[in-house]
This record gives structure tokens, sequence and C-alpha cells, in this order.
């Protein structure tokens, strides 16, 4: 009896145990996320906000998702080197300047990305280093 019990106790630690670990890969996400969150607290939420909303006719918001899909390999560039002239989100369209971020390395501006892609409303999963140093090779 005593063994059977034993033997339950240690299926059940495994158990638990094993569904509480995560892969590697969803942990590397939650870094980037954790970390992108406070990069973006400290060089976007000024613009942006809070929120992601933006700010009015000035800022553009953050939460249209589409938008962020069709442009996900543009938003490196974006962000390193700033924007300036036209864009449209929501149908709401924006002409300010964003400046650029020229300071920032590949892993915080994919930290970056990874936080915005995945807040606000928006699920688009982890974009890593590679895949900014990859985006930026291609910036217009």
């Amino acid at each position: 009896m005593k063994n059977s019990t034993f033997f339950i106790l240690i299926l059940f630690a495994f158990i638990v145990g094993g569904s509480s670990c995560q892969s590697e890969a969803e942990l590397n996400y939650i870094r980037y996320y954790t970390t992108g969150k406070q990069l973006y607290e400290s060089n976007c939420q000024n613009c942006h906000g809070n929120d992601g909303k933006g700010l009015a006719m000035l800022y553009p918001p953050l939460t249209d998702s589409i938008y962020l899909k069709k442009n996900k390999n543009q938003l490196a560039c974006i962000i390193k080197n700033g924007l300036k002239g036209r864009i449209e989100i929501n149908g709401q369209v924006y002409e300010g300047e964003m400046p650029a971020q020229a300071k920032l390395s590949d892993i915080e501006i994919a930290k970056i990305i990874t936080y915005i892609t995945n807040s606000f409303g928006n699920q688009q999963g982890l974009h890593d280093a590679q895949a900014v140093n990859q985006d930026l090779k291609y910036c217009k």
C-alpha cells in the first residue's frame, strides 16, 4: 500500500511539474515581451500612450493589428530610422514625424516589436533579434 501511494505521489509530482515547465521558445517570448514593455515605456509611451492609442491626430495608435501585421517587417526600420510622411491607420491619416531611435540595438528593437505586436489587442508572437537584423537590411 505504501509503495502504491508513493508511486501515485511521484507520478502526480511529474504531471504537475511537467505541465508547469515552459519551452525555451515560451521563455524567450516572455523575456522579450517583459523587457519590451520596459523599453516601450521609456522610448515610445510618451507619444503612443500607455494604452497604445496614440495622441489624437498627432501620434498614431499601435492598436491596429491590421497595420502592424501588414507592416511587421517594416517596424524595425520605422523604429530605428524614424518615419516621415503620410500613413493611414483605421481610416485616419497621420502626417507627423516619428524621430529615429538609432541608439536602440537590434535586440532592443526586437523586444519593443514583440511587446507592441502582442499588446493593445495584438497577438503576433515573438519577433526576435535575428528577424530585426534581417528586416533592417531592407530599409527603404
